[in-house]
Parts: C-alpha cells; structure tokens; sequence
C-alpha cells in the first residue's frame, strides 16, 4: 500500500478540459479538472489560481475618446440622444481583444438617423470587438459625429481623474479584467486512506478570452511570478551595520533591499539594464519604448519635464517612472533637460 501511494503522489500533475459552452457572446464557461495533488496542495493551487485569473490575466479596453466640439463630460450632443457621460459609460462597457500591448487608435464616424454600435467602429487590424451588438448612443438626425479612440491591454482597472479632459478628450476608468468569476472544489481520490486531492476549477469570461486561454495565461504568469524566487541563495546578500545582531537563521536575502541600502545600489548600478526592471504599467511602458527609451540610461537622460512632453505620458506615468527608479535603483530623474550628467542622486 506504501508502495501504491508513494508511486502515485509522483505522478505529474495534468489538467482536462470537461465542459466549454458559451451563455452568450459575452459570457464564455470552462470547466476543468486538474489532479493528482497530495494532501493540502490542491487548495494552495486552487486559491494562488483564482487569484491570478481574476487580476493577472490581461484584456484591452477603450481607455480615452474625444468628442469634437464637446466643452465637458456632462454635454450635450445636438443630435445624439444620450449626453457625453452616457456615451463613454457605453464606450467602457464594449469588449475588446487584442494581443498587442501597444496603444492603438481607433475611430467611429456614422451618419444618423441610426442606433451605433461597436460593430460601427473602425478598429486596427489586430484588435476585435467579442460583441458587435453592444450598445453605444442613437443619432436622432443626419448627422455624421466623428469619435476618436483610444485602445490599450493592462491587467486589473484604471481609475483616471474625471476632469482630466482636455478638447473634447476624456479619460475612461478602464477594466482590464477579461474573467469575470472563477470557482473552484476540491475531492479526494481513492478510499479513506486517500492521500491524492483532485480540483475542479470553473472559469466565467467575458469572451476575449476564452476560459481555456485564461487559464493558460494564469499559470503562465504565477510561474514567471515565482521562479525568481526560487533561485535565491541565501549567502548572496550582504546585510547592514545594524542588522549584525540578528542570527543568521533570522535573516532574509531580500533584507538588505528592504532596508533600502540605497548607496550599496548606486555603486552597483548598471545603465545598460531595460527598463522592464522598473515594473511598470504596460500604458507608461509602450510610451517609453515609442520614444526609443530602452535602457535605465536612456531614461536618465530626460528630465520630469521631457518626459511630460511624450504623447499620452501623463503627470501619473512621471510621478511613477521617478518612484520606481528611486525605489529600485536609488536613482532621480534630472532637474534640467540638459542631459545625463545632470541627474542628482
């Protein structure tokens, strides 16, 4: 019998898809099974699971629109039955997929009288709308309003400032969140000696994904998530002055970044690192790289106020580009636009 168990607990975890239908266009269901796990780590998996599908899986949304000729968000458009807040609500509600992580533009320009839709949209190439039924506003006469857009993939939401508009160009609080409910169970295998769990795990979506890729992508990225971590070692890391008291069993490796020892960094720091080490939002990202800012040297050389002048870089996207290279690298960005040399520590 010890012989069957310990044979069986090595077995490779493996996972099958059991159901796959859709409610709707919108509304997508998957359900899997995945086993053999021993005791205990079904739920581990079944909780780090949920938790990525619902926040680390990435979608694409409209995330600004400008309406030509519009003073506020809370207009009204002569001809067009809802008001410009209405309007974007329904813009933000259009489900979109897209596997670039690049900013897209896109445009609708419709003659009334006619109700549009999201299928009235002229998208890029590389982008789709799941529902082409989905609602936006109703042109009450013959009139051609154009609408500019803006479209982009993240993970989680984006609260954007309401009267951060500007020409007719609003903000919308995007939802980067293609998964809209996960559930998850767990069974024993065998007899009451059973040392294997099995979990099934249900996945809802919004159509962008489809249950099966949402679960790809998950585990994709807890295990990006996790394996630095599993190559640490313990004797990498130098500790401070004042940590000289602590045991060596105390300690932790990451310690000494913890403790924000900003001028050991600021020795060791290399110019020629990406600027991917910065972790930052895939919007302030994109816009980096169109400017051919490539590496934390690149960067050094802008100052708050040039890197405020790239298009669609916002004061938010500043403040967190100037956080992160502190934070990471104990570095800042230069006072004046007169180059590298001029940063201060």
């Amino acid at each position: 019998m010890l012989k069957n168990e310990t044979s069986t607990s090595t077995q490779a975890i493996q996972w099958k898809c059991l159901e796959s239908r859709k409610e709707g266009k919108r509304i997508h269901y998957g359900r899997f099974v995945v086993s053999p796990f021993k005791r205990g780590q079904a739920s581990t998996v079944g909780i780090a699971m949920r938790r990525a599908l619902l926040r680390e899986v990435g979608g694409t949304s409209i995330t600004r629109a400008k309406f030509h000729g519009v003073v506020h968000e809370y207009s009204t458009i002569t001809g067009i039955q809802e008001t410009t807040h209405d309007a974007l609500a329904n813009l933000k509600e259009i489900v979109l997929r897209s596997d670039s992580n690049d900013i897209w533009e896109a445009f609708s320009s419709v003659t009334g009288p006619k109700e549009v839709t999201a299928g009235d949209t002229s998208l890029p190439p590389c982008i789709k709308a799941i529902d082409n039924s989905q609602y936006v506003a109703t042109i009450t006469q013959p009139i051609s309003p154009n609408v500019e857009l803006e479209i982009e993939r993240d993970c989680g939401y984006r609260i954007e400032n309401s009267n951060a508009y500007k020409d007719g160009k609003f903000s919308i609080d995007a939802v980067f969140m293609p998964v809209r409910n996960v559930n998850y169970s767990i069974h024993l295998l065998g007899n009451s000696r059973a040392t294997q769990e099995i979990s099934f795990i249900e996945i809802w979506t919004n159509g962008s994904p489809t249950p099966h890729e949402a679960l790809h992508e998950a585990s994709e990225k807890l295990v990006d998530l996790l394996t630095p971590l599993s190559r640490v070692k313990c004797g990498d890391s130098s500790f401070p002055e004042e940590d000289k008291g602590c045991s060596d069993s105390t300690r932790s490796p990451s310690l000494q970044l913890q403790l924000g020892n900003a001028s050991k960094l600021e020795g060791k720091f290399p110019g020629n690192m990406f600027i991917d080490q910065l972790e930052l939002s895939a919007r302030a990202f994109n816009c980096l790289k169109r400017a051919e800012i490539h590496t934390i040297a690149d960067l050094l050389n802008y100052s708050r106020e040039d890197l405020s002048k790239i298009r669609n870089f916002g004061q938010k996207s500043v403040d967190q580009v100037s956080k992160a290279l502190w934070d990471r690298f104990a570095k800042r960005l230069p006072s004046e636009t007169l180059g590298f040399n001029q940063w201060k520590p």
